[in-house]
């Protein structure tokens, strides 16, 4: 709970910042920007924290978001309905995650290597299928039949109509899906046995559950939220990269969720924070940004940000070097009863 009041604290100076450091003329556009920003990270930092949760990591995310946004405009191209390519899209994360926790559960292959390979392979499937970048407006042109159902869904799900309206739909999208996988984490046996796994997955085996069904859950979890990212990332941008669609989210998830409070050794994590923590990154972004740091630092920031949450967790779980560390920095007579 600290440290989910922590980030929220972090989250009002930031948004403060940035308001005194953007125009009044456009800070509505600003901010309806970040925020569907902020949704479309937030979506693949949910999945990939839910898996973290289950002591699982997956570090093919980004590339995951890239076959998806290219395939989800490959299959419209090639004239299938808009909704049955969504759904088709969605499917391909379905089997990239059952894949992932097939190797991981049954060949007892370790989550990192897994997913490590994933991110090189889905990244040439990408390139592969697709030889230049995949635009809407292409598509659009080449089946005018879907055109009117395509605006209908960046209108429904990233919140830009044809006549210029705007709305932050990502980020409304981030909180529905932020609902459902709170309730099955916090409210369902299913969580439980999400939490029970990542803290010690012996004792979870000893107790009698299903470890190998429920990592795999996690991973189709993971993999599918990264799906739902890449065709979020086509209807928003409006083109897909092969190249590039993607490059380097999965580092951005992992952070979002550490800052929310996920651990990486498992077993910890809310949905709040979850969100909370999605939120940080393109918050620190537009914020570098309008203060003119430029964008070449970002990098490093965002490095440094997720070595200081890393370390504010091995310090809150105790017992380590760090805790040890923070403890001698503290004034003294700060301790219990000083």
């Amino acid at each position: 709970m600290n440290r989910i009041a922590g980030v929220f604290v972090l989250l009002v100076v930031m948004y403060v910042a940035l308001l005194a450091s953007t125009p009044p003329d456009i800070w509505y556009s600003n901010l309806i920007d970040l925020a569907n920003r902020q949704g479309l990270w937030g979506v693949m930092t949910l999945g990939v924290a839910v898996l973290i949760v289950a002591g699982g990591i997956d570090l093919s995310i980004g590339s995951v978001i890239g076959l998806s946004a290219v395939a989800f405009g490959l299959l419209m191209e090639a004239g299938y309905h808009p909704l049955l390519s969504l759904a088709a899209t969605l499917g391909i994360g379905v089997l990239i995650g059952l894949a992932h926790g097939l190797l991981v559960t049954k060949l007892r292959l370790q989550p990192f290597i897994v997913t490590l390979c994933g991110l090189f392979v889905y990244r040439g499937l990408s390139r592969y299928v697709a030889t230049g970048a995949v635009g809407l407006e292409r598509i659009k042109k080449a089946r005018p039949a879907s055109a009117g159902v395509i605006d209908q869904l960046q209108y429904a799900l990233v919140g830009e109509s044809p006549a210029g309206l705007q709305f932050p739909a990502m980020f409304a999208v981030m909180l529905v899906l932020a609902a459902v996988l709170g309730l099955v984490l916090h409210k369902t046996v299913y969580g439980r046995y999400w939490y029970a796994i990542g803290y010690n997955e012996q004792a979870a085996r000893y107790s009698g559950i299903a470890v190998d069904r429920q990592r795999i859950a996690v991973f189709v979890i993971s993999s599918t939220c990264a799906a739902l990212c890449g065709v979020l990332w086509l209807l928003s941008k409006s083109d897909a990269n092969p190249e590039s669609a993607g490059a380097s989210y999965e580092l951005y998830a992992i952070t979002g969720a550490v800052l929310g409070g996920c651990s990486l050794r498992g077993g910890e994590g809310t949905a709040l924070g979850m969100v909370l923590g999605a939120m940080v990154l393109p918050l620190l972004q537009k914020l570098v940004v309008f203060l003119g740091i430029g964008d070449a630092i970002l990098p490093t920031v965002i490095g440094l940000t997720l070595l200081a949450g890393v370390m504010v967790d091995e310090a809150l779980r105790g017992g380590t070097r760090l805790s040890g560390l923070f403890a001698r920095l503290r004034p003294k007579g700060s301790g219990p009863g000083g």
